[in-house]
């Protein structure tokens, strides 16, 4: 049997490079808006958020996934999709998912929403709006959050 994935896995496989495009992205505004500003600097070990800092801590970020702190890595992908929930909005309403904002139940069955193909789907239509890190790293979210994926999605350079 395999293992489940973690979402720590899922920064891991994405890779370095993407780990650091999805860095970029995140909001400083958006992180206060949803009051997640204080956590994140603090979860990061982090004196103050900005883009220089994210960028030169980058490194030291992506090795402490390796230690597989789930809490680290959920932090981390808080703040990045609260950076892009028009992303996200636009993927679940693609794939038919209810949801409120780009917030959907815990409880959600997805199986519905996500047949055969679902995640070369949802890349292949948002590739030219959105970065291909961030839209991978959504797809790879998502699937382990609604069908408990055992390996990450990466898409064909």
């Amino acid at each position: 049997m395999l293992a489940l994935m973690q979402l720590s896995d899922v920064f891991l496989q994405l890779g370095e490079d993407r780990f650091q495009q999805l860095l970029r992205g995140v909001s400083i505004g958006k992180l206060k808006t949803y009051q997640l500003y204080d956590r994140f600097k603090l979860r990061m070990h982090l004196p103050k958020v900005n883009g220089e800092i994210l960028k030169k801590s980058s490194p030291r970020l992506y090795a402490r996934l390796n230690d597989h702190d789930e809490e680290f890595a959920t932090d981390l992908s808080q703040a990045v999709l609260v950076s892009h929930l028009d992303m996200i909005v636009d993927v679940l309403n693609f794939l038919g998912i209810p949801h409120e904002d780009g917030f959907f139940a815990k409880d959600l069955s997805a199986t519905g929403y996500l047949t055969e193909g679902w995640q070369e789907r949802v890349y292949q239509n948002f590739q030219g709006k959105y970065s291909g890190a961030l839209l991978t790293f959504y797809i790879n979210h998502l699937a382990l959050e609604l069908t408990k994926a055992d390996q990450a999605f990466l898409p064909a350079a």
